[in-house]
């Protein structure tokens, strides 16, 4: 379905031909200055330096080349040069009818559809998800399904830590506590036990307490670092531990990223990667791109056009261990066959901003040794961190990281106390609670841009006013409500009547008919606060529109049905809406 904005531009810019100018000067936007019009083309203050003519004679000529036009109720020039357009309100309503009967309300897929692997997790087994885990994983999430509902193929991928420091880490530090488990006898052959000597509180504990033991310890570091190398070398016992660690550690993350939410298509992990990395690094070092470099193996990235250093990609340290670029590179090249046979065309990665350096090392690698194809396009979205009221990272009362399940509790529990008064049974009120706090927690996260900080607010994400997820879902209960007591519904309408609408109304039309125009921008540029400050704008002109009529006791047939019919829509719009940014909405709040 054409969008409204291009068919207005396909007119002015035939009228621009017309005239003998340009037609790319017929470029239509919506109009800054909502009081003096909907739309407005300023084609003709650029043209008018081109063709030396001033610039209201070249919007007179092209006004009056227009002519009159079924969808324009208004088109007039106006000094200095600025054409003006008001849209027919029987059209607009017509329009946004016809976007009720369309799949997907009148989004064209993309026309080019490309397969797309998107990496939105990170997180490292053996550790809780905590508060610095959920931008990534939400942010990914929402890029996931804004780029499917335009037609891409898109896999999620978890890529899981599984292969660095923090296995070992653990492996070091259970030698220590329990040095008689059979896992670290080097001559032990038989089979080893099915059941993991820890559990996952065992495993939470034991991370934090042996990294900070490391830092303070020069030979518990070299230890661990030694652990990780014998593991990455397969040693029989190392690699029985790490099984247990992963099966312990999947289990607890994938209950976790379920509560937020968070879907997953791959579980993937740096260490699928490995088999790949013994050919990568023969291969770099057969065509030249790998030399040797203070006794580690690196590839030069530096381009003769940067203005900032640009270190070397390293691919071993000097004792062959490998690092987590090597990982990363190597699941690129994992990446490249996941859709074999054919190519994967673009990977996205959400990781936070300040890994920014670290990914255009990977990215120009990548590219200079050829892992990827010419017109692969790797993305980098670095996400900003959520801050205190203090403006740092988000913390404890006691100082401390918060655990994400912990952070969704605290937003739930405070609907709920919002909802205190509400005549709804507890049971039902707690899953409404679950659902609005992590709307407001979402919500409040991308409505941001993905690379802004933000202070978390609980007061403000949880209100039930103004620019919040709460305001959203209250919004769509409202309009369940409204058509629960209507009972059986109408037809739907598909022709408007030719009436006078009321400014409420007209706003409302035309926000919705701009919903194809704000979805391809979202999927353009990745960027969910689009759809975010769409949604905030729908709901509002619904509540607009909402307390300026009387919808149910409406005693115009006609309208009262057209009415109900954009009711429907703007339900069927929010709902697609709010699951693109993974939120659902109750039947009542």
């Amino acid at each position: 379905m054409k969008k409204i904005i291009t068919r207005i531009t396909e007119l002015m810019s035939a009228a621009f031909a017309d005239c003998g100018y340009d037609a790319s000067y017929g470029t239509v936007t919506v109009s800054n200055r909502p009081d003096l019009c909907q739309y407005q083309c300023n084609g003709a203050m650029a043209a008018a330096k081109q063709y030396r003519k001033a610039p209201i004679a070249i919007a007179n000529e092209v006004v009056a080349a227009l002519g009159e036009q079924e969808m324009f109720a208004s088109c007039v020039a106006v000094a200095p040069g600025f054409i003006n357009i008001t849209l027919c309100e029987k059209y607009l309503a017509d329009y946004v009818l016809a976007m009720g009967r369309e799949e997907h309300f009148g989004v064209e897929p993309d026309k080019n559809p490309r397969k797309i692997v998107i990496d939105y997790g990170g997180a490292n087994v053996a550790k809780p998800l905590h508060v610095g885990h959920m931008r990534p994983a939400v942010i990914g999430e929402s890029v996931k399904r804004i780029l499917r509902y335009v037609g891409h193929r898109v896999i999620g991928d978890a890529h899981l830590g599984d292969w660095g420091t923090p296995i070992g880490l653990i492996i070091t530090e259970l030698k220590v506590r329990q040095p008689d488990l059979v896992y670290f006898d080097p001559d032990y052959t038989g089979e080893y036990p099915k059941e993991p000597p820890f559990d996952v509180s065992a495993l939470e504990e034991i991370y934090p307490y042996a990294s900070k033991w490391s830092k303070e310890h020069e030979d518990y570091r070299e230890e661990s670092r030694k652990a990780i190398l014998d593991l990455q070398q397969g040693r029989r016992g190392y690699m029985a531990l790490w099984e247990h660690i992963m099966r312990v550690s999947m289990e607890d993350l994938k209950k976790n990223y379920d509560n937020l939410g968070t879907d997953f298509d791959i579980w993937g992990k740096e260490s699928d990667a490995q088999k790949h990395i013994p050919a990568m690094i023969q291969g770099m070092k057969d065509n030249g791109y790998a030399h040797i470099s203070d006794g580690a193996l690196v590839v030069d990235v530096k381009e003769e056009t940067d203005t900032k250093e640009v270190p070397p990609c390293m691919l071993l340290k000097s004792d062959g261990a490998t690092l987590y670029n090597t990982t990363d590179l190597a699941t690129i090249i994992e990446r490249m066959q996941l859709f074999a046979p054919e190519q994967t065309d673009q990977i996205i990665y959400v990781v936070d901003k300040r890994q920014d350096l670290y990914f255009d090392q990977i990215f120009r690698c990548a590219r200079k040794t050829k892992l990827v194809n010419p017109d692969t396009i790797l993305t980098f979205i670095g996400n900003g961190t959520m801050n205190g009221q203090d403006g740092k990272p988000f913390k404890t009362r006691e100082g401390g990281v918060m655990r994400l399940e912990v952070l969704i509790n605290n937003v739930a529990e405070e609907v709920m106390r919002k909802m205190a008064d509400r005549d709804i049974p507890e049971e039902e009120k707690r899953e409404i609670a679950r659902k609005v706090g992590l709307a407001a927690l979402k919500y409040g996260d991308l409505s941001n841009q993905a690379t802004k900080d933000y202070i978390f607010d609980m007061e403000r994400f949880t209100s039930f006013e103004g620019n919040t997820g709460p305001y959203i879902l209250y919004t769509m209960v409202r309009i369940k409500s409204i058509l629960a007591k209507l009972g059986e519904l109408p037809a739907a309408a598909t022709t408007a009547g030719d009436r006078e609408r009321g400014a409420e109304e007209t706003n409302l039309l035309l926000t919705l008919a701009r919903f194809a125009e704000m979805i391809e921008k979202a999927a353009a540029e990745l960027a969910p606060h689009r759809v975010c400050q769409y949604l905030f704008e729908l709901a509002d002109n619904f509540n607009g529109f909402y307390h300026a009529n009387k919808i149910v006791s409406e005693p115009d047939e006609g309208k009262r049905n057209e009415w109900i019919t954009v009711l429907q829509i703007v339900l069927a719009i929010l709902t697609d809406g709010i699951t693109m940014l993974g939120m659902e909405a109750p039947d009542r709040m």
